[in-house]
């Protein structure tokens, strides 16, 4: 596929403070990662397409609504807008474990997003915070996976694994 490179980003633990073993079910309950703004200008000042793709079984357990979901995208495209850094597009993936082709680590958010933004996947970045991000990625073939490191094991190495959103940012900065 031929067309600008991206960088795709998880929500929970990376684009918005990790909620614990919960869930993100309103507005009022997301939390931007400090420093993410930036990270993403970077990005999108290096030619990147912005794009989150988000694992939200919330709304397939009964948790939230749809509507909840897309309240909760909306506020947050609204904030990130004011800094110049709202996503390109979203692709979340609302269904239970087993009853889709699209949750985790299935590469299909990603390859959807740039079959429709006409993206280059193998010049393209994955950034997440778990295993599965990781394995996303990898299954996509992007070029570069990076972890955000916090509380979750780490059984599938990532090509970069950082600690901080500022960590993340500096890395950005030498490899996109």
């Amino acid at each position: 596929m031929s067309g600008r490179p991206a960088v795709f980003w998880d929500r929970d633990g990376v684009v918005n403070v990790s909620p614990g073993a919960g869930y993100v079910t309103s507005v009022d309950g997301f939390v931007l990662s400090p420093g993410i703004e930036h990270a993403l200008r970077l990005c999108r000042d290096c030619g990147y397409a912005l794009v989150l793709v988000t694992s939200q079984q919330g709304v397939g357990k009964g948790l939230m609504s749809q509507d909840d979901l897309d309240a909760i995208h909306a506020h947050m495209q609204r904030v990130l807008g004011e800094s110049g850094a709202a996503f390109d597009a979203i692709r979340a993936c609302t269904h239970l474990a087993g009853t889709c082709e699209c949750r985790k680590p299935s590469p299909f958010m990603i390859l959807d997003a740039a079959r429709e933004l006409n993206l280059d996947v193998a010049r393209s970045v994955m950034i997440g915070d778990h295993d599965r991000d990781v394995l996303m990625g990898k299954n996509a073939g992007v070029a570069l996976t990076i972890r955000l490191a916090g509380e979750k094991e780490i059984l599938e190495p990532a090509d970069e694994t950082v600690r901080t959103i500022q960590e993340l940012s500096a890395c950005l900065e030498l490899r996109l």
